[in-house]
């Protein structure tokens, strides 16, 4: 079967061309599974006590889970849909600013996060893709995310795929442990999940949803590991979907350039623009939590 995309990507340099390649991988070739690995990178980010203690401190989380939700996914897809350096996107990274901007959070944990946009899709893709990722796709990613972070102000970003992927797993061995602010992001994300789905099959979106997290996301979640034949099953279905959508004609439209209309965006049926979106300003936090002016 002729593969126009991936023979497009072969073609593109994944340094100065990581945005066409990110855009095409991301809106075209695998579009639900990088839907699916971001949302469990950043799962996997509320494990980092330093994390989740600033979210479960603005209480947006508990207020408001759908619409962090959303504003998260919109943003992310605006600038890589239009690039870091068009209108919306500049926009889009304007709205990032603002609300990190508002906070004391640290640069590690800023480098943390940006490296599981990079790495958790490579490695779902790995497990779960219909095809193996090419070569150019691994390098643009890092390159691509590479100039975000720089334009969100994070130092320090490492020079190469290698060292940064190193970065993450340090990281993660030294940071995630358990704390009760991680128990309680993890299920308030978790509950949010489950809430796309009827409320019969509830209990086993949350037992699938668990059977995909590593043991050191359990531990530092607290939470308990799915029976070993429900990780299977899990598992085995994500493969089954790959196995199919391999034999599926080639996408010719962008998944990324969402219907306003979308029903995944519930809190924007009639359409949005990236200053629309983002957290408003904390009224009842503890002032520690908030940067000082100098």
């Amino acid at each position: 079967m002729a593969r126009t995309w991936l023979r497009r990507i072969a073609e593109l340099d994944p340094v100065t061309d990581h945005h066409e390649i990110y855009k095409i991988s991301i809106g075209y070739e695998f579009p639900f599974d990088y839907q699916r690995a971001l949302e469990f990178a950043l799962f996997r980010t509320y494990c980092v006590p330093s994390i989740s203690a600033l979210l479960a401190a603005t209480g947006e989380f508990e207020k408001r889970p759908q619409q962090r939700y959303d504003d998260t996914a919109l943003l992310m897809a605006e600038i890589a849909e239009h690039g870091y350096d068009s209108e919306r996107g500049k926009q889009a990274l304007r709205v990032v600013n603002r609300a990190h901007g508002r906070y004391t959070i640290s640069n590690d944990d800023m480098l943390y996060v940006l490296s599981t946009f990079v790495y958790d899709p490579i490695d779902w893709i790995d497990d779960f893709g219909w095809r193996p990722l090419h070569s150019h796709e691994r390098d643009a990613a890092f390159h691509y995310f590479q100039a975000v972070g720089r334009r969100m102000g994070i130092k320090d970003i490492p020079p190469t795929f290698a060292e940064f992927r190193r970065f993450k797993a340090e990281y993660e061995r030294e940071h995630f442990r358990y704390s009760e602010t991680n128990h309680l992001i993890g299920r308030y994300t978790l509950d949010l999940f489950c809430s796309w789905f009827p409320k019969p099959l509830r209990p086993a979106v949350s037992l699938a949803a668990r059977a995909l997290l590593d043991e050191p996301m359990l531990t530092a979640f607290g939470f308990r590991a799915a029976p070993a034949w429900v990780r299977a099953g899990a598992r085995g279905a994500l493969k089954l979907r790959a196995a199919v959508v391999r034999w599926m004609p080639e996408r010719t439209e962008s998944k990324l350039a969402q219907d306003p209309g979308n029903s995944t965006y519930p809190n924007y049926p009639r359409g949005y623009t990236p200053e629309d979106l983002g957290a408003p300003a904390p009224t009842d936090i503890d002032p520690e939590w908030l940067r000082r002016s100098s």
